[in-house]
């Protein structure tokens, strides 16, 4: 077939062509304008601060553990865990009572109206700053600012409560473990006192108690060691990196002390006395000593720095922009509906035309053919009621 030929086939058939494309741009147009106008209002804000708790307070006192710590409360950001919250029934739960989203949805079930609420709400987190967007689309454009803005408010209260929740926790946990220690310091003292008065030993050398410092210091670290390796217990399986890791470095710190403290006859403390007796004793009340007293001076720090963190467990949500009362519709696109169904149909309407010429012109061979391959898929019924609505609109045309 020529240009000319396929010319000819869109003229023979341009009043069913037209007529098609005009009746859709008619009933696409009448749809369009019968869909209802959604309005998107967007509010920015940074992820609230938090103070970092016991364990990563603990950590970062003794250095090098402070990565530990922070894995120990998940690997994810700060703002992931701020995503999340906002999609729980913690939050949406207050928004549908504040803003009777059930009647506004024609929701029956509660679960329905949270994941219609959640299917119009787009929260995202900026790669490169971190800033958590909340983007609500709603019919009213008032009520999509208003629920955008009440995102904002019912995270900031929901972070104060789990915060001021978890900083109390923090404090009590410090307070009665100080207790603890300043009791074990106590009793050590007076048992490093007895010792030294029984048996007149008034000091040990800078290096024995520069040694001894040492040990104290790998003991305390140790001890938070095991706390953390405790809590990944709690949440993993000991196949799991993080409890391996954990597990490696108690392991180090065992071999540390090991290598400081010594067996039998051979320590890295120097001798104190030329009684054996006497020198492991003395030695061995002068650790526990220090042990204690490092754990006393550690808590009494993590003690005052809960109580600040009691008194301001967050600083809320600092809000970078407020949402607004949007002007302009972001949907129906109706010009888009219209030209796309328009052109679509203006496209099948010639699709059709040249297919109903190519069956004219087909020979009795292929047109037998052609039957069969149609009554294999479609079935005969079908076929010749198609066959009658191509013989009347060909006798009609």
């Amino acid at each position: 077939m020529s240009l000319l030929d396929y010319l000819e086939v869109i003229v023979n058939h341009k009043v069913a062509i037209i007529c098609t494309s005009l009746v859709t741009f008619i009933i696409s147009l009448a749809v369009s304008l019968m869909l209802p106008k959604v309005y998107s209002s967007t509010t920015l804000f940074l992820p609230p601060q938090q103070s970092q708790g016991v364990i990563g307070m603990m950590a970062g006192q003794m250095g090098g553990m402070a990565s530990l710590a922070n894995d120990l409360f998940g690997t994810g950001s700060p703002a992931d865990m701020y995503v999340s919250m906002l999609s729980s029934d913690a939050i949406s739960d207050p928004i549908v009572n504040r803003f009777n989203l059930m009647d506004v949805y024609g929701s029956k079930y509660r679960v329905d109206a949270y994941k219609t609420l959640h299917s119009n709400v787009d929260i995202s987190i900026g790669k490169k700053d971190g800033i958590i967007s909340i983007t609500v689309q709603d019919k009213d454009p008032k009520r999509a600012a208003e629920i955008a803005n009440a995102y904002v408010e019912e995270l900031g209260k929901l972070a104060v409560r789990l915060n001021s929740t978890g900083a109390g926790q923090d404090k009590s946990f410090l307070d009665g473990r100080l207790l603890r220690a300043k009791a074990n310091l106590g009793r050590a003292e007076d048992a490093l006192k007895d010792f030294q008065s029984k048996n007149k030993i008034v000091a040990v050398n800078e290096q024995a108690q520069a040694t001894i410092g040492g040990i104290a210091q790998l003991k305390a670290q140790l001890a938070l060691q095991q706390v953390q390796l405790a809590a990944l217990r709690q949440q993993f399986t000991d196949n799991n990196q993080e409890v391996k890791n954990a597990k490696s470095s108690i392991t180090n710190l065992n071999s540390q002390i090991a290598q400081l403290e010594g067996t039998g006859n051979v320590s890295a403390i120097p001798g104190v006395g030329s009684v054996p007796e006497l020198r492991e004793q003395y030695l061995r009340l002068m650790r526990e000593f220090k042990i204690q007293e490092t754990l006393v001076e550690l808590l009494t720090k993590q003690s005052e720095m809960a109580k600040l963190s009691e008194a301001y467990a967050v600083t809320g949500v600092q809000v970078i922009q407020t949402a607004q009362i949007p002007e302009k519709k972001i949907k129906p696109k109706r010009s888009f509906i219209v030209l796309l169904s328009t052109f679509t149909a203006a496209f099948v309407s010639v699709f059709y035309a040249f297919s109903f010429e190519a069956c004219k012109r087909m020979s009795p061979e292929e047109r037998q053919r052609l039957n069969r391959i149609c009554t294999l898929f479609i079935g005969d019924n079908i076929l010749q009621l198609l066959s009658k609505i191509g013989t009347v609109l060909s006798v009609r045309r």
